[in-house]
């Protein structure tokens, strides 16, 4: 019989939980009466009750959801990751906790991987969010989509349906400081979007500060793109051979009688524009060296505090 594993990162969503998951239960008479289902919900380091909204969903279906509690945030990427690891589906659906990703894409979505697709997304054509998100989602998803991959979709994506050879890949990564969704075109599987428009969250407020937008952004041009440095490189040769013609121009004007070459404003521009150039470039170079390093170090993804399955005792 076959099986569809859900994974459910969550994050400060005590109020959308007993909605999420209603309505996911509820979601399962759209789907083949020969399936099972398993729900991994991950709490992602959360401080209100998450955990315990989720034990109560635990309560009332033992035999298909496990709990997985890390024992602080380390990032939406990472906490899929460790549903991943725990989930037993033959295939798998990432789904967000806040109802912005409308459930009842995933039957068509599970008919595409019957069909054989290994990867199904569904992308956001639109967004009922405020105009400075929505720029700052799109923009970011324009970089990537015509700068690093060109075969992504449009308006990037959160929920999708992974086959299980797409996710035993994704775990043999491994990679720390990469943006998980973006890993799955770095894969090279052929994939089918369903185009949706994300709904506004009704209840609580995003967690997605803009720090970690920021993080995100250069976490996916840093992991799956050498751009940076290329701009580094030509930028370098730019101004070298700017500062050799100008210096031409100032040895000529110099012996010829030109002008008079005063030029200490002339050179102080130079140095602060060269200096500046500089600290950004070991900026960059920085970027890409700290995550090697953090790569070297080994340290896991997360760290997993509970696991509540059924032959984990329920606490009270």
């Amino acid at each position: 019989m076959t099986k569809i594993s859900f994974i459910i990162p969550c994050y400060f969503n005590e109020g959308n939980i007993p909605l999420t998951v209603d309505r996911l239960i509820k979601n399962e008479s759209l789907f083949d009466l020969d399936l099972k289902f398993e729900y991994i919900m991950v709490d992602d380091g959360s401080k209100d009750n998450t955990f315990q909204e989720l034990v109560n969903f635990y309560k009332r279906y033992p035999a298909k959801v496990k709990i997985v509690k890390l024992t602080r945030n380390f990032g939406v990427h990472n906490a899929i990751l460790a549903g991943l690891n725990h989930s037993t589906g033959h295939c798998h659906i990432v789904i967000s906790a806040d109802l912005q990703d409308p459930p009842e894409l995933i039957p068509k979505m599970y008919r595409f991987w019957k069909q054989g697709f290994k990867i199904v997304v569904a992308n956001r054509v639109g967004r009922e969010e405020p105009c400075g998100q929505k720029f700052l989602s799109n923009a970011y998803h324009y970089l990537m989509r015509n700068f690093i991959f060109k075969n992504a979709p449009v308006g990037g994506f959160d929920l999708c349906l992974l086959d299980e050879e797409v996710r035993t890949a994704l775990i043999k990564m491994n990679e720390k400081n990469t943006p998980l969704t973006y890993s799955l075109f770095w894969l090279g599987y052929e994939y089918i979007n369903i185009p949706y428009v994300r709904q506004r969250r009704m209840i609580g407020h995003s967690q997605w500060t803009f720090s970690k937008k920021v993080k995100l952004f250069i976490d996916s041009i840093v992991s799956f793109s050498y751009i940076p440095i290329r701009i580094i490189s030509l930028l370098g040769i730019l101004m070298g051979l700017i500062a050799i013609g100008y210096g031409i121009f100032i040895i000529y004007a110099r012996l010829t009688g030109l002008f008079l070459v005063n030029g200490w404003a002339y050179l102080i521009v130079f140095l602060l524009l060269s200096s500046s150039f500089q600290l950004l470039a070991l900026g960059i170079i920085g970027e890409y060296v700290w995550r090697g390093f953090d790569a070297s170090r080994n340290r896991p993804n997360y760290i997993i505090q509970t696991v509540l399955d059924i032959k984990e005792k329920v606490p009270p």
